[in-house]
């Protein structure tokens, strides 16, 4: 026996697979962008939109820049976004009861409303996606994707 005959296989064999795990991943999260964007349609809204109304029903009235955090998005974005949203009636602005020279946005009655149903519809849609899988396989994704998160 030589020494070739215990290494491990060709370089290109392990990039191919690889790549075919980055290939699946990014054809799932295209998937789940395009159910997204599909989900969102009913109330003409958008992910960035739909996310930063989902921070404010969950947390609460706060200034542009804790939802830029929240958003991990700059303040200047996190302004138009805002500003989408308080043209649609789902957001509104007040000034700060401990800083008058600071604003607060905060969801409207339409907004806790709207933000409840996409939550529903995304709740849904999200079973129509991992439904397929059995329970183990959905407890051993969620851990996966938890730790590639982290």
């Amino acid at each position: 026996m030589t020494a070739d005959d215990h290494a491990p296989g060709p370089p290109q064999q392990v990039g191919a697979d690889e790549e075919s795990l980055a290939e699946s991943f990014w054809a799932v999260t295209r998937r789940l962008r395009h159910l997204s964007r599909q989900t969102l349609e009913p109330w003409e809204i958008n992910p960035g939109q739909a996310r930063a109304l989902g921070v404010l029903v969950r947390h609460g009235a706060m200034r542009l820049s804790a939802l830029a955090e929240h958003l991990r998005i700059a303040p200047r974005s996190a302004t138009e976004v805002v500003d989408g949203l308080a043209e649609r009636g789902l957001v509104a602005r007040h000034p700060d009861p401990v800083d008058r020279r600071a604003t607060l946005v905060a969801p409207t009655d339409e907004g806790l409303r709207v933000g409840a149903a996409i939550r529903a519809a995304r709740h849904a849609e999200a079973e129509r996606l991992f439904g397929g899988l059995d329970p183990t396989d959905r407890v051993h994704l969620a851990r996966i994707l938890r730790t590639l998160r982290d």
